[in-house]
């Protein structure tokens, strides 16, 4: 599971012209759903993602001591199956190691309904659909999250 997580002031996703998501100071989370993905990657990165600590204390410092959680941010998750593209050979990525659409779209289900067990407002794309995002980056803060299936 890959999930490029991104500190900011505003996000927002839009399909077909209609804004479906959209949330102020938060994280925006794209992710990315592997083939070999299973609840356990799922409930690691859901801790991860509301427990990082990625925002300062407001007292003046800029020490990064407060989670999502902490300071009852938001959170807008997207879909991003391309997070898995390989583009080591040819011109064209490869999308193989990405999760069929069905697994996919069901772990996902599962990742949004986990981190909103945090009570935090939360806002979601639309999975499989043609998304323009919008983000207002803070800092810039933006990180890749990685965790890899153990068989």
């Amino acid at each position: 599971m890959r999930v490029i997580i991104q500190r900011v002031i505003s996000s927002q996703v839009t399909v077909d012209g209609e804004i479906v998501g959209k949330i102020g100071r938060g994280l925006n989370l794209l992710v990315g759903i592997a083939a070999t993905d299973t609840e356990k990657e799922i409930d690691w990165m859901s801790r991860k993602c509301l427990e990082l600590r990625l925002f300062s204390t407001g007292d003046g410092e800029d020490r990064w001591e407060k989670s999502v959680q902490d300071i009852q941010g938001e959170l807008l998750v997207i879909s991003q199956f391309t997070l898995y593209g390989d583009c080591r050979k040819g011109r064209r990525p490869s999308f193989s190691d990405s999760a069929p659409p069905p697994i996919a779209q069901q772990l996902y289900d599962l990742f949004v309904s986990k981190l909103a067990l945090s009570g935090l407002r939360l806002q979601t794309g639309r999975f499989g659909a043609m998304m323009q995002v919008t983000i207002e980056n803070d800092g810039p803060v933006t990180l890749l999250l990685e965790r890899e299936a153990t068989l």
